[in-house]
């Protein structure tokens, strides 16, 4: 399966507020009160904009931040990491690709082996359910929610 990512201009006006702001202008959304801080359903986070798909729910964590939380993205080649020295301080902002979407920022205080914590705004992501990602185009990511 071939699926192109991109960003067009369809896909930008057809943003809220919300969503653009955060993705185009680089913009921060309340922690608690988004989407998917909490979110618990299995399936893949894709960018709002491009769709290119991002991170998964097997990846995702509660990081007591209030924004979700994952320990890495479903390929790192789907993200740009890029210092930020905005507000006073140095991060690693992270977007994606193909869209260009800022997505949020990525920290070195997460668990486990990558010790990663992608703090990523809801606004910037769509879910989509493991029953659906067949019929979405993202059958080639199944194997990531399959129990051994």
């Amino acid at each position: 399966m071939t699926q192109r990512y991109a960003k067009t201009p369809e896909a930008v006006a057809a943003l809220t507020r919300e969503q653009h702001d955060i993705t185009q202008n680089n913009g921060t959304e309340r922690p608690f009160r988004n989407e998917f801080w909490d979110h618990k359903e299995d399936g893949l986070y894709v960018d709002v904009v491009s769709g290119e798909p991002l991170f998964a729910s097997t990846h995702k964590y509660d990081s007591q931040s209030g924004w979700p939380s994952f320990v890495r993205p479903i390929e790192d080649s789907h993200v740009v990491e890029i210092e930020d020295r905005s507000h006073g301080m140095v991060r690693t902002e992270v977007r994606s690709k193909h869209g260009d979407s800022h997505l949020g920022h990525v920290f070195p205080d997460g668990p486990g082996e990558t010790g990663q914590r992608y703090c990523i705004n809801s606004a910037a992501l769509r879910f989509v359910p493991v029953a659906d990602l067949e019929k979405e185009g993202y059958g080639d990511y199944k194997d990531l929610f399959e129990e051994d």
